[in-house]
């Protein structure tokens, strides 16, 4: 393949991990994998978390993150293999023939420098034209992205803009000096469903139209389909399938990559509305120090053993829902029954068996755990605080809750530093579960996980939901999700409730604008799907 501009050929990624209490042991991260890309093409890389898309991504411009040594095989980029490139000849390429889109934008730029600035210094740092010419660059690339006001949109601070201007505005530093090839990492994965649309639309357009070559890194096949010319399957380290878009959608050959085409095929069927546990009746909350409500009189409920999902974009008001819920926000205006009972608006005077029964599952397990403590440090700490249980007697039902969600023995001494994202989110549940609750309320549980480790866990809490009766309250912005484990739905549009019902009722139509924009944007297994949903849109996303 002499006419790839990147040509990988058995690549071998090493590095040493240091077990606790154990010697250091090499790890091999990534075994034998080999790729061509051509100019102006798209490559997908997929695969669940730890299978290797970030680390091959980056052996693309001879980098290996944290320790990790690229210690085999061959990487040509424009015709010489650059894993024997001495550092100089390294950081002469690196922002100029390669550049790299983070996952976190927010967590990319510098806070206290505007974005233009940001935007063009590597351009300068390379020489590639004068401050003059790569604003006017910055610019072009701020309208063709979509960004509101190209002309001073760089003049602002990165605070200002939101999370998808953001993305977008990395996207342009990655394109601004005039790039062979750029890496994109998972650049849509912490956006909602409507926001990920359109930087989803404005990166493939911005591929396009300058001819550069890409690697998009990603968990989802059903964005990858979108931008892709080729996708190349990954499982721990090793390839599993390559070939063109079509057929990896189509015709599937290898039982993994059927799995990744056929997540989220659960079909729950919803339960018949029935007396309610929990009741919100006209709340309307507004934050300390504010002036405006994030709540506007909301009504939702729901019964034993059933799911209420909660839908919207970010700023919607779907965690202060919960919030106000929980007793963590007093409401301004409305009331909450649960059980048969009103609850205090501050959770500081409700009960021991007020705040037992209503348990909350978050987003991110990485930072819902103290990360010094066993598993069964974790699970039995709500044991022994609202029934006492100590001894034998918490070890054996610490026990029984690993075996509730399906991970079993040899767990409650590990830390969590030795467990998987899917099993992390497995012990939050857990430890929920341990208080015996009536009502759980799961926030974004699923939207951090891979499509196959989500779709397990969703799975998990419809099983666990059968046998303990407990009521959910799901706040996501995935529909595929809701769709998955709902009975009754409630969509959310700047503290309102737009659209309230069984889930039969809400996903029938005729929709409103807005609810039409979460249901049509909603990734889909197929070809040419992106631009179809862009060209039938309502209404912008609040993004824009």
């Amino acid at each position: 393949m002499s006419d790839a501009l990147l040509e990988i050929t058995g690549l071998r990624i090493e590095a040493t991990a240091y077990p606790p209490g154990e010697p250091p042991k090499d790890v091999v991260l990534v075994d034998d994998v080999s790729l061509a890309l051509q100019k102006g093409k798209v490559l997908g890389l997929i695969g669940e978390s730890g299978a290797g898309k970030s680390t091959i991504g980056l052996s693309s411009m001879a980098y290996g993150r944290g320790g990790v040594r690229l210690t085999g095989g061959v990487i040509r980029l424009n015709g010489r293999d650059i894993r024997l490139a001495g550092p100089s000849a390294l950081r002469a390429l690196r922002g100029r023939e390669v550049t790299y889109v983070a996952q976190s934008a927010a967590a990319a730029f510098n806070p206290a420098i505007r974005l233009m600035d940001q935007v063009i210094e590597t351009s300068l740092a390379h020489g590639v034209m004068s401050r003059a010419e790569a604003e006017e660059r910055a610019v072009m690339l701020f309208g063709k992205l979509g960004l509101p006001k190209p002309e001073t949109f760089g003049s602002r601070y990165p605070h200002q803009v939101s999370g998808g201007q953001l993305q977008r505005a990395m996207t342009a530093m990655a394109l601004c000096p005039k790039p062979d090839l750029v890496i994109f990492d998972e650049p849509t994965t912490a956006l909602d469903v409507t926001t990920q649309i359109d930087v989803l639309a404005a990166i493939k357009d911005a591929i396009h139209d300058t001819g550069v070559a890409a690697l998009y890194i990603t968990h989802d096949l059903a964005v990858v389909a979108q931008v892709a010319d080729d996708i190349l399957v990954l499982r721990s380290g090793k390839k599993v399938e390559y070939g063109d878009t079509g057929q990896i959608i189509h015709r599937p050959v290898q039982a993994y990559t059927q799995a990744l085409v056929s997540v989220r095929s659960i079909d729950h069927q919803e339960k018949p509305q029935a007396d309610p546990i929990l009741t919100v009746q006209n709340v309307t909350a507004r934050y300390r120090g504010t002036n405006f409500d994030v709540l506007k009189n909301v009504n939702v409920d729901v019964a034993p053993g059933q799911t209420l999902a909660i839908v919207g974009e970010s700023g919607s008001g779907k965690s202060t829902l919960a919030r106000v819920i929980t007793g963590l926000l007093p409401p301004a205006q409305g009331q909450i029954t649960f059980s048969g009972r009103t609850l205090t608006a501050d959770q500081r005077a409700r009960s021991r068996d007020d705040l037992r029964e209503v348990q909350m599952i978050y987003q991110m397990a990485d930072t819902a755990m103290n990360p010094r403590q066993t598993v069964g440090t974790i699970i039995g700490r709500p044991l022994e605080f609202y029934f006492g249980l100590k001894g034998a007697a918490k070890q054996k039902r610490i026990q029984e809750l690993l075996d509730q969600i399906e991970m079993g023995e040899g767990y409650a001494d590990r830390y969590p530093a030795e467990l998987s994202g899917g099993q992390k989110q497995r012990v939050c549940i857990a430890r929920a579960l341990a208080a015996k609750p009536k009502l759980i309320i799961c926030d974004e549980v699923t939207s951090a996980l891979d499509p196959l480790v989500a779709d397990g866990i969703l799975r998990l809490l419809l099983n666990l939901q059968a046998k303990e009766n407990v009521a959910y309250l799901f706040i996501t912005h995935d529909l595929a999700t809701v769709k998955a484990i709902a009975d009754k739905i409630a969509v959310m549009y700047r503290g309102q409730v737009v659209r309230y019902g069984q889930k039969s009722d809400v996903l029938a139509p005729p929709f409103d604008d807005y609810t039409d924009l979460l249901l049509s944007s909603v990734p889909e297994m197929e070809l040419g799907w992106l631009e179809k949903v862009i060209r039938h849109r309502k209404m912008e996303s609040a993004d824009n």
